[in-house]
């Protein structure tokens, strides 16, 4: 994250909470650098634009299972606001599943399902400072609920035992089927579903983000050990693999060559 942009965290009401987990506002605080760098992220996002001229569009940003390096190609976005998707919610509110949308940064009107397209409309009209109460009562009202909430209990949990925490290390896969009761396959179809990216993958991605986070603080061999990898040399091959580069070259800068995208920064 550059520091000429701005980050404020929104109030998620309780009514919106069983599709959306973290809402964030961010915008232009100073002069922006050409390039930047998506890092590889587990969830699915709503990004609500806006330029400088008032005007507004919705986009839907899928799961990115790689991190990727960008020379900005739209300089007109002054603001945005991201919406975090729960678990197992981008069906029950874009009417497609997670998978279909790992790798994709596209219109929402412009998925082919009602759904979308009403959402699109809800999010495309309000100022900033209307668009979660908006948005609250349109899901109140007229979107319902998950279809199965006991695959979404199921899913939820999963990713909580699955994700990195500094006081945790993330458990294993067959570990975590067989807490729940479910087969090794039946945990993979719900992830793919529900989040879009496998079990085993998603683990990793939230043990390289831990990384990202923690590497200015911690040495590389306690690093290695509090993220769950068997050693430091298990870190740097799975760095190099998500990132695209080894550790040392990616926080010394020496990053691969940046592509023209008009992609969202900020995510």
């Amino acid at each position: 994250m550059s520091h000429a942009l701005a980050e404020q965290s929104l109030t998620v009401p309780g009514a919106l909470r069983p599709w959306i987990t973290d809402i964030v506002a961010v915008s232009v605080a100073g002069a922006l650098p050409e390039a930047f760098t998506h890092v590889p992220e587990t969830a699915t996002h709503l990004v609500v634009r806006a330029e400088g001229d008032a005007r507004r569009d919705t986009l839907v940003v899928g799961p990115r299972t790689r991190a990727s390096y960008h020379v900005d190609a739209d300089k007109r976005v002054t603001s945005c606001v991201r919406l975090r998707l729960a678990p197992g919610a981008a069906r029950a509110l874009l009417g497609v599943p997670a998978r279909d949308l790992v790798g994709r940064v596209a219109p929402l009107g412009g998925l082919p399902t009602p759904t979308a397209r009403r959402l699109a409309g809800v999010l495309g009209d309000p100022e900033t400072g209307e668009l979660v109460p908006r948005l609250t009562q349109v899901l109140r009202g007229r979107l319902a609920p998950h279809v199965d909430p006991s695959r979404d209990r199921v899913l939820r949990a999963a990713v909580d035992a699955l994700s990195t925490r500094r006081d945790r290390l993330p458990a294993h896969v067959r570990d975590v089927a067989r807490e729940l009761a479910v087969s090794e396959r039946q945990l993979r179809n719900l992830f793919a579903d529900g989040v879009g990216v496998s079990p085993k993958h998603f683990a990793r991605i939230h043990r390289l983000r831990h990384v990202l986070a923690h590497a200015a603080t911690a040495p590389w061999a306690q690093l290695a050990s509090d993220s769950g990898y068997y050693d430091q040399s298990h870190l740097t091959a799975d760095f190099r693999t998500l990132m695209g580069v080894p550790p040392t070259a990616f926080f010394t800068g020496r990053l691969p060559e940046a592509r023209p995208c008009q992609a969202v920064r900020g995510l």
